[in-house]
């Protein structure tokens, strides 16, 4: 999919591996200029080297979103290095299984901090940056299908993820006042380089044949929500939430 994002910075949270290195490069190949940030600043490196590369624009900024102090840096350090933020990927996030009874204080706030509060600082930081400039953007939360239906063993990814989707209606009611799109994709099983193991396993194949189209998907299954809702396309979408999940979100199996 081509999408003309000359002249937009995206800043992208994440951005060291899986979805969010993919979304960074995606964005860079459609014209955007990419501030790629997460914690591994190294892995950050290859990627910024590689849009390049391409005939690209990207910068490497360190993040924590844990860190309320990190993410105002982040912005700060955006800011000063593209001159502004038009898109923000919200995509820093992780999932550890456990059962409920089994599940602990320490992971749960974990998970919390990281997928809800985390893309709740973040959110708030760069739209105030957007209103200081005066300028409108798109703030594009990757949510899950897991915030909008269950699965066991992982109750504070489901709870975190469906609080997401939740907030992204909310800050869409309140920023359209000030031209702030805010919108989610809830993608389905994603082959990353993280659980790619665990689907070669028969649970995974299992997994796999519960879905409608019957295939795992890939990053490049979301290139065409993430463009659409980066672009003036999707100009009067906000409080949308995309799935892109091959069926699985409405498969009563």
């Amino acid at each position: 999919m081509q999408v003309n994002l000359n002249g937009k910075v995206a800043l992208v949270t994440g951005a060291s591996s899986g979805l969010g290195h993919h979304f960074a490069q995606s964005l860079a190949a459609n014209g955007a200029v990419v501030v790629a940030a997460a914690r591994r600043t190294d892995r950050l490196k290859d990627l910024v080297d590689s849009i390049a590369k391409a005939g690209g624009k990207a910068f490497a900024v360190a993040l924590d979103v844990t860190d309320t102090a990190s993410v105002r840096a982040c912005v700060d350090e955006a800011v000063k290095l593209a001159g502004g933020i038009d898109i923000l990927v919200n995509n820093a996030g992780i999932a550890i299984p456990n059962a409920a009874l089994e599940t602990t204080e320490q992971d749960w706030n974990a998970v919390m901090d990281t997928n809800l509060n985390g893309a709740w600082h973040m959110a708030q930081a760069v739209a105030k940056s957007m209103v200081a400039q005066k300028r409108g953007g798109s703030n594009i939360n990757i949510a899950s299908i897991l915030g909008l239906r269950v699965a066991t063993a992982l109750p504070a990814y489901v709870a975190a993820k469906a609080g997401l989707i939740h907030l992204t209606q909310a800050l869409a009611l309140e920023w359209s006042r000030v031209n702030i799109r805010v919108n989610a994709i809830a993608p389905g099983y994603i082959l990353t380089e993280i659980n790619q193991d665990w689907f070669a396993t028969e649970q995974g194949q299992a997994t796999i044949k519960r879905i409608p189209q019957r295939r795992i998907g890939s990053p490049k299954d979301l290139d065409g929500p993430l463009l659409l809702l980066a672009s003036d396309a999707s100009s009067y979408m906000t409080g949308s939430i995309i799935a892109a999940d091959g069926g699985h979100a409405v498969n009563s199996l």
